[in-house]
């Protein structure tokens, strides 16, 4: 299991930060599956895989390792996911390379998916937030990211919200960005 510290559960009104246990774990891939449709109807490929059964972050492992961070509502429908990697995955190392292999004061954020019935309410930009401040992991200082290049409104939404670009490596654009301090 992870070693956190959750500063603030409350991450916007009527929504409630927590780590994700193994009885979430069909809410969390519904939510995922849910996403992965929705961007194909918008025309993206992302998360394509999800449609077709694959899961290269392997959610219900995740899950398991407590690196799976959900946002419920009060009556406890998931409003949001995304899984916090205190340590890079192979996927990590080949994008970010070096940095990487040598970024021991990074976590690594996958997975960001919103429920549509949340959509609009800026819940994307206060999980951003929370996981810049409102959960510490011991000796992390840095929260780093990886989105498609060519996904125009996703590099705006990151960089918008101060996370610096620091390259792009095979069509994938990386960010990261400085944890609150404490």
């Amino acid at each position: 299991m992870n070693s956190f510290i959750i500063h603030q559960s409350n991450v916007q009104e009527g929504i409630v930060a927590r780590q994700a246990t193994p009885e979430d774990t069909e809410a969390v891939l519904a939510l995922l599956l849910g996403t992965a449709k929705w961007l194909q109807s918008t025309g993206s490929t992302q998360w394509s895989a999800l449609l077709r059964g694959e899961d290269s972050h392997d959610t219900p492992a995740a899950i398991r390792r407590g690196e799976t961070f959900v946002f419920a509502a009060e009556d406890g429908e998931l409003a949001g996911v995304f899984i916090l990697m205190q340590q890079p995955s192979p996927w990590d190392r080949d994008l970010w390379g070096e940095l990487a292999e040598n970024g021991e004061s990074a976590f690594y954020l996958h997975r960001l998916a919103i429920n549509r019935r949340f959509a609009g309410r800026r819940l994307g930009e206060a999980m951003m937030r929370w996981a810049e401040s409102g959960i510490q992991f011991g000796g992390k200082t840095l929260v780093r990211l990886d989105c498609i290049a060519s996904n125009e409104a996703l590099n705006r939404f990151y960089s918008g919200l101060g996370y610096a670009f620091r390259g792009a490596t095979n069509g994938f654009n990386l960010y990261e960005k400085p944890t609150a301090s404490r």
